[in-house]
């Protein structure tokens, strides 16, 4: 017996409940499916001190703004999931939870997702698994002979574990910039980079970043880039750091040994521990089975449609299936436009 639907969401993170809200207003029949023990998708996995870069009512799904925080400042962590477990309440979605879906397969009419919970099909599946399960880092020579400590940011939670001990913090990205802030109060903290990190001014936050992407989004995919998308936002830790004189980096390791590494020009350096802040890739496992991810673990898509597999669409992974699709004003963004195809394919 298989748990039959018209569309099936895999993944319950922001991705998959901004799209419930425009699914359930269309009146269409569609389930959630999604692996976490509980409500928050990947925000449930995020380190203790971290912070949105712009204000609550900027970092909000579709149908109620993210309340303000208690706090004052931009949301935490906690405070997204705790905003995202009461959306969920508040519209009142159909999620099953936690359920792994294992592989996709097709039949004339549908998909069929196999999971550890049992067999699902519907006539048109929308994959939004998101990232985090999927860290990336680089190989590095000599990297599983160093007996030190290793871990992703998408394991890391707070510096405890490491005050009085030696850390590189590798990777020039927002992450790395508020992990090395709050590392370098505790251990003895060096931030590896492959450039100078570029920082935005003090007054810049979330809020302009929404709104060059938006510029970039409305100029289409001949314009030029609009630059600063990516640079460090200077949340309060990072400019405490920066106050501190602690955000300087350094250039890549070229090598690893048994307790440390060594840098370009032969020196070594001993080291207890080494952060990677540097990055992720889609979490497609559950896709295999179709035969359509590419050697570079994308699906090829038309907007959020899978070219190979029309009944498959793809949201949430980044500016490859929606531009800023990963954040949580993105993903509202891509998930209204979404939903319009997907009632418009059931239709036909």
């Amino acid at each position: 017996m298989m748990t039959e639907h018209d569309i099936i969401i895999i993944g319950g993170g922001q991705m998959g409940l901004a799209l419930g809200y425009y699914l359930r207003r269309a009146g269409a029949d569609f389930l959630i499916l999604d692996g976490e023990d509980g409500p928050g998708g990947a925000w449930r996995h995020g380190w203790d001190s971290l912070r949105l870069f712009s204000p609550a009512g900027y970092s909000s799904l579709p149908g109620w703004l993210m309340p303000p925080t208690e706090h004052g400042g931009f949301p935490t962590r906690d405070d997204v999931i705790a905003y995202l477990t009461r959306y969920e309440q508040r519209y009142e979605f159909r999620i099953e939870r936690p359920v792994r879906v294992l592989e996709v397969s097709r039949t004339d009419n549908a998909l069929i997702m196999r999971t550890d919970r049992g067999g699902y099909l519907a006539r048109q599946v929308v994959s939004a698994t998101g990232t985090w399960s999927e860290p990336y880092s680089p190989k590095i020579p000599g990297r599983d002979l160093f007996e030190g400590a290793q871990l992703h940011s998408a394991h890391y939670r707070s510096p405890d574990d490491f005050a009085g001990k030696t850390v590189l913090v590798v990777g020039g990205g927002n992450s790395g910039a508020q992990i090395l802030a709050e590392l370098s109060q505790v251990a003895d903290a060096t931030w590896v980079t492959l450039r100078d990190p570029l920082f935005l001014p003090d007054d810049v936050d979330g809020r302009v970043l929404f709104e060059r992407a938006t510029a970039r989004l409305k100029a289409g995919p001949s314009a030029e880039p609009v630059g600063g998308i990516g640079d460090i936002v200077m949340v309060p830790p990072v400019r405490d750091a920066r106050n501190r004189g602690v955000l300087g980096s350094v250039r890549p390791f070229t090598r690893m040994t048994r307790d440390g590494v060594v840098w370009e020009d032969g020196r070594e350096s001993k080291v207890d521990a080494i952060i990677w802040c540097t990055g992720f890739g889609p979490a497609l496992d559950h896709l295999r089975s179709l035969g359509i991810v590419g050697k570079e673990g994308r699906v090829e898509v038309d907007g959020q449609q899978a070219v190979a597999e029309p009944r498959l669409w793809l949201a949430g992974y980044g500016d490859w299936c929606g531009p800023g699709s990963a954040t949580i004003m993105g993903a509202a963004r891509t998930a209204r436009d979404l939903a319009d195809q997907l009632v418009s394919s059931l239709k036909t």
